[in-house]
C-alpha cells in the first residue's frame, strides 16, 4: 500500500467516525468555521455566527459543530455551544470535541 492508499484509508475511517457521532435529528451542521490569527479577538468570528445562531433561534433548531481546538471551546461557548463528547479520531488522530447548542428563545 502506497502513502497515499494508507493516508487516504486513514482519513476515510476518521470522516466515518465523526459522522457516526453526528446527534439524530434536525439541526445546523456548523462545518466549518476559521479565522486569520491576525483577525482573532476582533469578532469576525461571531459574526459570521451571528446570523446562522440567529436563524436556529427562530426556526427553534439546535446548532452542532466539531471543534478540532480545545482552545477553541470557551469561545463557542460563549455562543451557547456547550461540549457533549470529546472524541479521539482512529488511529493516531486527534480529539475532535463535539458541541451543540439548543436553540434560545425570542426575548420578550
Amino acid at each position: 500500500t502506497t502513502t497515499l492508499g494508507r493516508n487516504t484509508l486513514r482519513a476515510l475511517k476518521a470522516l466515518n467516525t465523526i459522522e457516526a457521532a453526528h446527534p439524530p435529528g434536525e439541526h445546523y451542521y456548523l462545518a466549518v468555521l476559521g479565522t486569520d490569527p491576525a483577525a482573532q479577538g476582533k469578532g469576525v468570528g461571531a459574526a459570521c455566527l451571528a446570523p446562522v445562531l440567529a436563524r436556529c433561534d427562530e426556526e427553534g433548531v439546535g446548532a452542532y459543530l466539531e471543534s478540532s481546538k480545545e482552545s477553541n471551546i470557551a469561545f463557542y461557548g460563549r455562543h451557547g455551544f456547550e461540549v457533549t463528547r470529546e472524541l479521539k479520531l482512529p488511529g493516531d488522530g486527534p480529539s475532535l470535541w463535539l458541541m451543540w447548542r439548543e436553540p434560545r428563545p425570542p426575548e420578550a
